[in-house]
């Protein structure tokens, strides 16, 4: 993993953790908390695309896995109906951190096939990464119940651009994972997508 990379990584998981520790559970009564819970677990989860990717490029295996992301989204629905969450919230979302974690990977496949592979070993998929993932899903689905108030206000759209911007700063968010930050987060609101701050 680059030096960069793996700083940026730290530089999340610690704050993530500093959040944990200082912040209430994520309520729908608390939709800055709860919010912020929500894009921090986002960004784990795309933290970890390159992992995936570099798996994936050192087995020579395609960017996109169907029956696996099939899987998930019926495994989500399950773990949404237990929740008391709306399913098609929970698919629509979950849908959505599958197509930002393979736009990072794709950029990534781009990067390696136009100046050189990555170097060291890959990260065991079966044994590392996917208990991460699985983890998150877990935890997101108790980040979604959270947002439930949020979803319907007029001011979602502009919350939640405001949320991803504070983040950014506090985070020093990787710039080049802007976008599928941004597109994670699309369906939050039921509106659908991510206002302007301004």
């Amino acid at each position: 993993m680059n030096r960069p990379f793996r700083n940026g990584v730290c530089r999340v998981m610690a704050l993530s953790a500093a959040l944990a520790m200082v912040s209430a559970p994520a309520r729908a009564d608390s939709d800055n908390t709860a919010l912020t819970n929500l894009i921090s677990l986002v960004s784990q989860r795309l933290a970890l695309a390159e992992p995936v990717a570099r798996w994936k490029w050192a087995n020579h295996q395609p960017i996109t896995d169907a029956p696996r992301e099939a899987a998930l989204l019926a495994d989500v629905e399950k773990r949404a109906a237990a929740a008391q969450l709306d399913l098609a919230f929970a698919r629509a979302f979950f849908q959505d951190q599958i197509d930002a974690s393979k736009e990072i990977q794709n950029a990534l496949f781009a990067t390696w096939r136009s100046t050189r592979a990555p170097e060291g070993a890959a990260p065991d998929l079966a044994t590392s990464t996917r208990p991460q993932l699985d983890q998150l899903t877990k935890s997101m689905i108790t980040g979604l119940v959270g947002v439930q108030g949020l979803r319907t206000a007029a001011d979602c759209p502009s919350q939640v651009a405001q949320g991803i911007a504070n983040w950014k700063t506090l985070t020093r968010y990787d710039s080049a994972r802007s976008a599928a930050l941004t597109r994670a987060l699309g369906h939050v609101c039921e509106s659908g997508g991510v206002g302007a701050t301004g």
